[in-house]
């Protein structure tokens, strides 16, 4: 019999067909999530079985060895469907793009266990290391979660974790504690699915991305062998930071399908609402045709900035673009919503329609790092060392 060969596309590197049948099911989904606000089991199902999860696995390890640019076009065309869904694979992306970096400092049967599965079954993977209390490790900040060392050389966990995304459909997660030593230090560590003495908190009432299952985690005497042990290292101290950089692309990525959603849904809305006192469909109103000019314009720049983004990174790992793009794509989505409900009104706030979901969603992209203040501070504090006066030289004769 003859092997009929897949149908891939270099955007992706997945088979679009199936893919294509993959974001049909989330999006029909996205709805019911976002009402029940869980996670979107059924979505994932559907991705998993066109492969998604295993998109930037090395091929190697049975993935598909695609790179960031391809996983900004999936999670792209994912956040179009259901951001919420996005934000969860867009960690996963995130964590794999880590794993594969030769500064990774895991140890190689953990890595390989972690890409093999998510090649073969799914599995998806984050790392939790949020508390609601705590400040910056970078800083010396000292997570409230312990780390006990055992007598047989293991280690007991205790301590509670939040905005655990994606965490009831997580196969492994990492998680970031204090030594229960007089002079504690940061540990880090691999856990799986089938740990004990842990539980999910469900703490998560936020006003979009609801079925992100965002939610806590209590650790309450977790044991966790000393073979699972990924870092450990003095407070304060700079930890490895692989793939750092993808995090904002990828949330960029995601909040840019979230613009698309909304400007899609706007200009087919406009060909059917057609006003008594019109006798015309809103899509021949010149002034429409302004104001979907400029949701357009915006959301091409912000597509544009983000490919340029990735096409830096590749050149330059130090690039501030990433975090720009982030900053761009959120504002952009929050635009183009706030836009999109003013020109429809009441229907756009109606729930039987997506504009006010979009809407919501779009909102949350505040909250994610890098903050848009942040970037914008730091982009104006390098302009301006650009422009400082040399120093004369106050040895010369």
């Amino acid at each position: 019999m003859t092997a009929v060969a897949e149908r891939t596309t270099p955007a992706t590197g997945l088979d679009e067909d199936a893919f294509a049948a993959a974001l049909a099911v989330v999006a029909g989904n996205a709805e019911r999530y976002d009402r029940a606000a869980v996670f979107p089991a059924d979505s994932f199902a559907a991705l998993r079985e066109a492969g998604v999860p295993g998109l930037t696995v090395p091929v190697e390890f049975g993935g598909r060895g695609a790179g960031l640019a391809e996983a900004v076009e999936v999670i792209e065309r994912i956040g179009a469907a259901d951001p919420s869904v996005g934000l969860i694979l867009q960690w996963n992306f995130v964590n794999h793009l880590g794993l594969i970096r030769e500064d990774c400092p895991w140890p190689e049967d953990l890595k390989e266990a972690v890409l093999r599965s998510a090649a073969a079954d799914g599995a998806l993977f984050n790392g939790f290391a949020v508390e609601r209390e705590l400040g910056s490790l970078a800083r010396g900040g000292l997570p409230a979660t312990t780390a006990t060392r055992l007598p047989s050389g293991d280690w007991r966990i205790d301590g509670e974790k939040a905005y655990a995304t994606g965490v009831s459909g997580l196969t492994w997660f990492t998680v970031t504690t204090r030594t229960a030593d007089p002079e504690p230090r940061i540990a880090t560590f691999l856990l799986d699915r089938t740990a004990t003495d842990w539980r999910i908190e469900p703490t998560w009432n936020h006003l979009g991305l609801r079925a992100s299952d965002t939610q806590s985690v209590i650790f309450d005497g977790t044991v966790v062998p000393n073979s699972r042990l990924l870092e450990l290292r003095e407070p304060g101290a700079p930890g490895p930071r692989p793939a750092r950089q993808a995090l904002p692309i990828l949330l960029a990525a995601n909040y840019n399908g979230v613009a698309i959603a909304a400007r899609d849904w706007l200009t087919a809305y406009l060909h059917t609402r057609v006003p008594t006192a019109l006798g015309a469909s809103l899509a021949t109103v010149p002034r429409f045709h302004d104001r979907v000019g400029e949701i357009e314009a915006a959301v091409l720049t912000s597509r544009a900035l983000l490919r340029r983004a990735v096409t830096e990174l590749a050149a330059d790992e130090n690039t501030p673009l990433p975090g720009l793009a982030k900053h761009v794509a959120t504002g952009t989505a929050i635009r183009v919503t706030e836009s999109a409900l003013d020109l429809t009104g009441n229907p756009g706030l109606d729930r039987r329609h997506p504009l006010e979901r979009h809407h919501r969603d779009a909102m949350v992209g505040r909250i994610h790092s890098p903050q848009s203040d942040l970037v914008i501070t730091g982009l104006g504090r390098a302009a301006i060392a650009r422009s400082a006066p040399v120093a004369p030289d106050s040895g010369r004769k």
